[in-house]
């Protein structure tokens, strides 16, 4: 009786060259060439062939089960712990913290397969190849022939999202990540992106990495001026303005694919950083912001690449960085001759001892902090000044990004109806009619005929 075997393409090519050996149509050394095997393996290949025949060449490991597989135990307390603990999470975030966490030993692959099986995740499809020219970490600064030197270039950008998925209001985040390392170097939940949200995130970096060479942004309204007037060639924002004055220089990307780096962070982050917060039950921005000095810590050590350079471009601050002063709004305004400048609607009026003409037409500079507080810089010094006038409030410029929050909805007014025994429910009655008899019966024609 004929056996029907099953074999596979490797074992089906090893049959075809056994039985070219066993007819001396071939010699032992051209078969391991052929299979890439050595001498004494085809002799024990060859030894099988004639003993058993074609099935002596199938493999003995087939329909055993594998020594290293899982547990039905194991494999039913990560699955639970997938679908409660660890809902929504990917199959790589879910395996770190199925290992590190739960202390369950198996492969993220292990992981992988469970969640698809269980219909927990569905394997993406590859996306089609937009090719998109190639730009090697930052290479090197002019003059000088260091490669991949860690704050060189610091890439920024804000991504708005629903950070804390709706156990707080959305904000964005904005992110600082070093180009040659690929390392976070910042991380804040802000309310938007605005000049104070980046000059304060900005403030907290330089304290403690110092000063990068240069930072490497989109061309948002705060980098760079889109819409110049005519005759302001040279026009700069107030993060430009700041920025120079601290020697850092700011470098606009054309399209996102350019700053790459911070895009595909802040992809991983939107992913990673809400699901450590709901684990930490975090529910309001200060938490959070509590919260990203140790996940930063936890990323880098995950993701970041090492140097192709030990030097570290990183400048100390001096103390000619005055960053309460260089952080601030500045705008320059002329002394009238009754000394008062006006700013932001309001007037100010300054107080002096000096004569009054020697300050007469002089400009001075308005420094405006995140706080509101304003001081009035003349010759690198501050002038006291008292309120002098204040005026209406006007029509707001708002940038479209800010609409939604801008606009308050007042709530619908329900109408207000009258009681049934209500005066304008009353229908009012003639002086002419107020000595006609009722009609008996209520007849309305007993009225006419009297």
């Amino acid at each position: 009786m004929e056996t029907l075997l099953s074999m596979s393409t490797k074992e089906l090519s090893r049959l075809e060259v056994m039985q070219r050996l066993s007819k001396k149509r071939m010699s032992q050394k051209e078969a391991g060439e052929i299979l890439h095997l050595s001498t004494r393996q085809i002799k024990r290949l060859l030894k099988r062939y004639r003993k058993q025949g074609a099935a002596g060449l199938i493999s003995k490991h087939r329909g055993r089960q594998a020594a290293n597989r899982l547990t039905e135990s194991v494999k039913k307390r990560a699955l639970d712990l997938l679908r409660t603990k660890y809902q929504g999470f990917g199959p790589t975030l879910a395996h770190e913290k199925l290992v590190e966490k739960e202390k369950i030993k198996l492969s993220v692959e292990s992981v992988r397969k469970i969640m698809i099986e269980e219909n927990l995740w569905k394997s993406r499809k590859l996306k089609k190849i937009v090719t998109h020219q190639l730009r090697e970490r930052r290479a090197c600064f002019p003059g000088t022939a260091r490669q991949g030197r860690c704050g060189e270039l610091v890439q920024i950008d804000g991504s708005p999202h629903d950070w804390f998925e709706g156990r707080a209001e959305s904000c964005v985040l904005l992110v600082f990540i070093d180009d040659a390392t690929g390392k976070l170097v910042e991380l804040q939940f802000v309310d938007s992106e605005s000049f104070f949200s980046y000059a304060q995130a900005a403030k907290n970096y330089f304290k403690r990495c110092g000063k990068p060479v240069a930072f490497y942004s989109d061309k948002h309204g705060i980098f760079r001026v889109n819409q110049t007037s005519s005759g302001s060639g040279d026009a700069i924002t107030q993060f430009g303005r700041a920025m120079r004055e601290l020697d850092i220089q700011i470098i606009c990307a054309n399209t996102p694919q350019a700053k790459g780096r911070v895009e595909r962070a802040n992809q991983t982050l939107q992913d990673r950083l809400p699901k450590e917060m709901r684990l930490l039950k975090i529910c309001s921005r200060e938490a959070g912001n509590a919260y990203l000095p140790e996940f930063m810590q936890d990323f880098n050590q995950r993701f970041a690449d090492e140097p192709r350079s030990e030097v570290n471009a990183h400048r100390s601050l001096t103390a000619k960085d005055d960053l309460a002063r260089i952080l601030t709004w500045q705008e320059a305004r002329t002394i009238s001759k009754n000394l008062t400048v006006q700013f932001e609607k309001i007037v100010y009026q300054i107080q002096t001892e000096r004569p009054t003409y020697t300050m007469r037409n002089a400009v001075v500079t308005v420094c405006l902090d995140a706080k509101q507080n304003v001081t009035l810089i003349y010759k690198g010094k501050s002038l006291p000044y008292t309120f002098f006038h204040q005026q209406a409030k006007q029509s707001e410029v708002v940038i479209a990004k800010d609409l939604n929050k801008t606009i308050k909805t007042k709530p619908t007014p329900i109408p207000h109806k009258p009681a049934p025994d209500h005066p304008w429910r009353v229908f009012p009655i003639s002086k002419k009619s107020r000595n006609v008899p009722a009609a008996r019966g209520g007849d309305i024609s007993a009225l006419e005929n009297g």
